[in-house]
């Protein structure tokens, strides 16, 4: 079994008891990874790994500070597994919730395989169109047409780990939408299915991205903000079409 590896801000107590219990129940080997705190950052600190200019080009919204400390976390749990004994890892965020298939699933996860370098364990939309699939056991797992947004819960090779550190830094868009763009990340991310991780309680003792990011100005006027927003969807998906029809192309 792969170990796993829960990112959690020291403050938040709960989260972290609620992802212990979770775990602990599971009968899952895990490790607490103190998360980045991204308010504490000093703008020296920020400046040295977020590329302000290219997210005014290209990105979709300016990062928030707790989206740096974010993006920041989820590379220590890369490094965490790019340097440990096992062949990968799980990752999870501490307001994850699971069902009981997660022990089984994050097993049968475990077992080396040529499919998938990630794998995530979440995703929003319940009938994902898929590119490919097959069964792992009784669920399925494959790789979805669109890579879901959200990295509360998910796998990777210990190569894939030390891919993304690489390539990591400086970053301009959250870390979730990074591995979005499949193009430049280079890795295969696969579903599996039924996913066994969903969203759990939201509450934080040190404020939650969302509320903080809604609350940041962006510089832009609403509309303004509304047609930027639809010109990055439709470059993203413009790209993730070529993508996928190269990718069918070299297939055959």
């Amino acid at each position: 079994m792969w170990p796993s590896y829960v990112i959690n801000l020291a403050d938040n107590h709960q989260r972290m008891e609620n992802s212990a219990r979770q775990l602990d129940v599971a009968g899952l080997p895990w490790q607490r990874l103190e998360a980045v705190n991204g308010w504490a950052m000093s703008q020296g600190a920020v400046d040295a790994v977020y590329d302000a200019a290219r997210n005014a080009r290209d990105g979709k919204h300016k990062l928030v500070r707790p989206e740096i400390g974010c993006y920041l976390s989820h590379i220590a749990a890369w490094r965490a597994i790019a340097t440990g004994d096992a062949n990968g890892g799980f990752i999870f965020e501490d307001d994850f919730a699971a069902d009981d298939s997660l022990a089984d699933k994050l097993a049968r996860l475990s077992v080396s395989q040529s499919l998938w370098d990630m794998v995530k364990l979440f995703s929003f939309d319940t009938n994902p169109r898929m590119v490919f699939e097959q069964n792992l056991g009784p669920y399925r797992i494959g790789i979805p047409y669109r890579v879901p947004t959200c990295l509360i819960g998910y796998g990777i090779t210990k190569q894939a780990a030390g891919r993304l550190i690489a390539r990591a830094v400086p970053f301009f868009r959250p870390v979730d939408e990074d591995q979005k763009f499949i193009w430049e990340t280079g890795l295969r991310v696969a579903l599996i299915l039924p996913p066994p991780v969903f969203v759990g309680d939201q509450a934080a003792v040190t404020g939650t991205i969302g509320a903080v990011r809604r609350a940041a100005r962006s510089g832009r006027s609403v509309i303004g903000q509304m047609i930027h927003n639809a010109r990055y969807q439709a470059r993203y998906t413009r790209r993730l079409r070529q993508y996928r029809l190269n990718e069918k192309r070299w297939r055959a």
